[in-house]
Parts: C-alpha cells; sequence; structure tokens
C-alpha cells in the first residue's frame, strides 16, 4: 500500500480521523465541507461517500483543492490566480504555497515563473518566489 498523504506529522492541520492520515494522494476525495454525501460512519468514525470512498472535508487543511480524485479519478490540479497589485504578489504566494499540499509546490512554482512576467513585467520572479517562501 502506498504511504499515506500526511505520513506521522503529529503537528499537521489534518484531523486526527482525516483519510489523508490512512491514504496516498488520489486514494480520497475532498469535499468543500462536511454535508450529508458524507457522514460520519458510526462503526470507526471517519467520513465516507456513498459508495465508500472515505472523505476529507477540510481542503485548506490538507492544502488540497476540493475534488473527488478517488471516486471520479479527477486530477490533482490548482490553479495558480495572481493579484492584481504587485504590492500583494509577495503576501499572495507566501499563503499560496505555504498553505499547499507538498505534491503541489512543484506545479504552483512553475505556474509562477510562467505568470509573473506576463503579469508583472518588471518583477524579478526568484526574487519574489524567495521572498515568499523565507
Amino acid at each position: 500500500m502506498a504511504e499515506a498523504f500526511v505520513n506521522d506529522d503529529v503537528h499537521h492541520m489534518a484531523c486526527g480521523v482525516c483519510p489523508s492520515r490512512r491514504f496516498p494522494v488520489g486514494g480520497f476525495d475532498v469535499y468543500e465541507r462536511p454535508s450529508k454525501e458524507c457522514p460520519f460512519s458510526p462503526e470507526d468514525g471517519h467520513r465516507y461517500a456513498a459508495d465508500g470512498t472515505p472523505v476529507c472535508v477540510h481542503p485548506d487543511k490538507v492544502g488540497l483543492p476540493v475534488g473527488r480524485y478517488k471516486s471520479e479519478n479527477a486530477p490533482l490540479a490548482v490553479t495558480l490566480e495572481l493579484p492584481t497589485a504587485e504590492a500583494d504578489l509577495v503576501p499572495y504566494l507566501r499563503d499560496l504555497l505555504y498553505g499547499a499540499a507538498p505534491v503541489l509546490l512543484d506545479d504552483l512554482i512553475e505556474q509562477a515563473t510562467a505568470q509573473i512576467p506576463r503579469s508583472f513585467p518588471g518583477v524579478d520572479v526568484l526574487a519574489t518566489l524567495r521572498r515568499a517562501l523565507s
């Protein structure tokens, strides 16, 4: 079996009953919030969709966008949406990158590297990313 997405990290924000602590990315779905579509199982205290798919209901805590990764084989992807003001760029990138799941970081950095010069031609991309990640 593949390694769990949140592997023995007691400091991770994921709930103790989150499927991210038992399954790899793609081994569970991520819903926007708790709902009747994914009730707690009285047998084990975990949430499941009607088809038995394990469900996380706190995308912000696991750093993954909402998606039906297990039940519908949805691709794991996030779209970078840069702010309109240059002054907001570093804070936006800091929040985005620190809140994102590690599996998303390479893609987010690639998107930032491509988009920043188009949106902010005078900005040093590498310096901006360093400030955001420092």
